[in-house]
């Protein structure tokens, strides 16, 4: 009956009925719980519907069924590309490539994260593997990120979707075309889950009482979460919401206690999310440094012929829009840098730019920590200690 539902699934498929393949490949999955090759079909017919977070859930179980199925590794990487996660999106598509030798796919698709990698840590155009500025060739434009896959990458996930059907285009004649998509009441969660936040932390509880640890297993993605809690006899209970903003995976934890699996997320930016699961309706906070006080009036038996606060309000707007250029343009340029980067980012910045006697400026604490930083001049330039 399996195999049925799965040749009706790749019909499905192939008119771009995309729904109902989700459906039947689910049948058949349930009759088959075992088959890598299911999940990894329903995975692309998720990322068909822009259902990403699925697609990922669907690979990572083909990936666990069978470590070495590369196009799992693939569908992985380019659903978690779509949902801008592009450290995991190249740590699986690197994976896929070591199974696969000679595969264009895998290195384009690389090349792609390694540029969006890097446009997320350098606000200035020119792309190098470590992260360093000189202060005399710096430009104070920047490249605009784009949210979008580029058309290369798009004819990429075209074409694994055309090697996944295999040779489906000699049955094309005569196929049904009565599939009909099946409404499936949702199922109740069975544990009930809450959160609560700090700017900087969000703590995730899943109420699961006398759950052993070896039964939970958590996944940590930059901006998906994902809970699986397998207890022999049970049925399976698995939470992958996509969060609202991202988080710092290595830094992200769990505990199993006696009445609750408690799960601690470090947020990649200190704000309060307006809710745990992404929604494109909900706008994402602004960063408030300190919050604004409010300057008290009195009542004055005067007329009042000038707004003060007014005006201060339109100084401060031109001081933030004001064009600079030289110098002043770098300084305020490095100034944001330095304001938004991290603590280790602060320390290379700061070490680089002394021992190099200003000519360095980097922001990658792994390759200046541990070594003296020496100058670098511009071309035709010649570096001098100042004599007294």
């Amino acid at each position: 009956m399996a195999p049925d539902l799965a040749n009706q699934a790749r019909e499905a498929f192939v008119d771009d009925d995309f729904r109902s393949a989700v459906d039947l490949y689910t049948q058949a999955i349930d009759l088959n719980p075992r088959s890598a090759d299911l999940y990894a079909e329903r995975a692309q017919a998720n990322f068909k519907l822009d259902n990403f977070t699925e697609a990922v859930a669907d690979a990572n179980k083909a990936i666990e069924i069978d470590p070495s199925m590369a196009k799992a590794y693939l569908r992985k990487g380019i659903a978690c590309f779509k949902l801008e996660e592009y450290h995991t999106a190249k740590a699986a598509l690197e994976k896929g490539a070591s199974l696969l030798q000679n595969d264009s796919r895998f290195s384009k698709l690389i090349s792609e994260c390694d540029e969006r990698i890097a446009g997320m840590y350098r606000p200035i155009a020119n792309i190098r593997n470590k992260f360093e500025i000189s202060l005399y060739a710096v430009s104070a434009e920047s490249s605009d990120l784009t949210r979008s896959l580029t058309p290369e990458v798009t004819s990429i996930a075209a074409q694994s979707s055309d090697k996944s059907v295999g040779n489906l285009e000699e049955a094309e004649e005569g196929r049904s075309k009565s599939c009909q998509r099946k409404e499936v009441e949702p199922a109740k969660p069975k544990y009930r889950h809450e959160y609560y936040q700090k700017p900087e932390e969000l703590v995730v509880s899943i109420f699961a009482k006398g759950v052993p640890a070896k039964s939970v297993s958590i996944d940590y993605g930059e901006q998906i979460l994902s809970i699986m809690i397998d207890v022999p006899g049970e049925d399976k209970y698995h939470f992958q919401p996509r969060l609202f903003g991202k988080v710092v995976p290595d830094k992200c934890r769990f505990e199993v206690l006696s009445t609750k699996v408690e799960i601690r997320l470090v947020k990649a930016e200190a704000i309060n999310w307006p809710s745990l699961e992404y929604s494109k309706e909900v706008a994402v906070p602004h960063v408030n440094a300190s919050p604004a006080l409010k300057t008290p009036s009195y009542p004055s038996s005067k007329p009042r012929t000038k707004d003060w606060d007014k005006l201060a309000a339109q100084v401060k707007k031109e001081e933030k829009e004001e064009k600079l250029d030289g110098d002043a343009a770098v300084n305020k340029l490095f100034g944001d840098i330095y304001q938004s980067a991290d603590e280790d980012m602060r320390r290379a910045m700061l070490k680089s730019f002394v021992e190099s006697n200003g000519t360095v400026l980097s922001t990658n604490w792994q390759d200046v920590g541990s070594k003296k930083v020496e100058g670098s001049p511009p071309d035709g330039m010649e570096l001098k200690k100042w004599e007294y």
